[in-house]
């Protein structure tokens, strides 16, 4: 997250921390980018906050997975973009069928 947040793109055309801005995240996204671009990205990456991340995807147990995916299902998004091994796919079919 903190490469895409902090250096995909120059500090002034970035549309991934644009994004994050325009979701709530702007000061995050600031601090994040300021903090890559500096060439400290391990604490760019520290600075991603949990609650962002759980925003953007689904992680975490599969009950907690079961819960999100219903916030999910009433949004606007209409992909999901799912990797991990075979017994990850398989959960992931389970919990969105």
């Amino acid at each position: 997250m903190a490469l895409y947040i902090g250096g995909m793109g120059a500090r002034e055309v970035n549309f991934h921390n644009e994004v994050f801005a325009r979701m709530g995240y702007e000061g995050e996204a600031k601090l994040i980018q300021d903090l890559y671009l500096d060439g400290k990205k391990d604490e760019a990456a520290a600075a991603v906050p949990q609650q962002l991340i759980e925003d953007t995807a689904l992680i975490g147990p599969k009950e907690k997975i079961r819960d999100d995916l219903e916030k999910w299902r009433e949004s606007v998004v209409d992909t999901l973009l799912v990797s991990g091994d075979v017994n990850t796919l398989r959960t992931v079919a389970e919990l969105v069928l």
